[in-house]
């Protein structure tokens, strides 16, 4: 049975399938877009400098990342503590200085689970931007956090994307 899902998304629902065959059909990509009235300038720096992100991040589940972590180039590692009062190192993997920065995180000296976090900027003019926000769990190899990966909503996204949206528009 097919059931509608924001953002022209379609999901299955699974009546007596076993976890595993539910696991290798299901979405596993959630993604959120919407334009920011700010320069892509301003946007893009409030997501690649970590110090600024407990600002705007919708889920709060980010509590502090000491200043001076600015992201430049793929290679770099950012901490930032979480909620539960864990640090979490964050390994860049995707980066276009004012276009493109993603990151896969994971515990402090452990390997990376397999999950990614993307903002893209798109400059509309000079003064706006469309901004998307992807949760990609594709790779994602830990079972235990399987369950908050398949929490993780285009609903969710965009409530990163809406407090984003009010902090750019305020310092533009």
């Amino acid at each position: 049975m097919m059931a509608p899902f924001p953002d022209g998304w379609m999901l299955r629902l699974y009546g007596g399938m076993t976890e595993s065959e539910t696991a290798v059909s299901e979405p596993k990509v959630a993604s959120a877009a919407r334009v920011i009235r700010a320069p892509a300038a301003t946007i893009f720096e409030l997501i690649a400098d970590p110090a600024e992100q407990p600002r705007w991040d919708g889920n709060d589940n980010l509590v502090t990342a000491a200043p001076g972590q600015r992201v430049r180039q793929v290679g770099d590692v950012f901490v930032m503590t979480i909620h539960l009062a864990q640090d979490r190192e964050n390994h860049i993997v995707e980066f276009e200085e004012g276009r493109r920065i993603a990151w896969r995180p994971s515990e402090v000296g452990a390997p990376q689970p397999g999950h990614l976090w993307r903002w893209e900027v798109e400059p509309i003019d000079d003064d706006s931007a469309r901004v998307i926000h992807t949760y990609d769990w594709t790779d994602l190899n830990d079972p235990n956090r399987l369950g908050r990966a398949r929490a993780m909503t285009p609903e969710k996204l965009m409530a990163s994307l809406d407090r984003l949206a009010a902090l750019a528009e305020s310092l533009a």
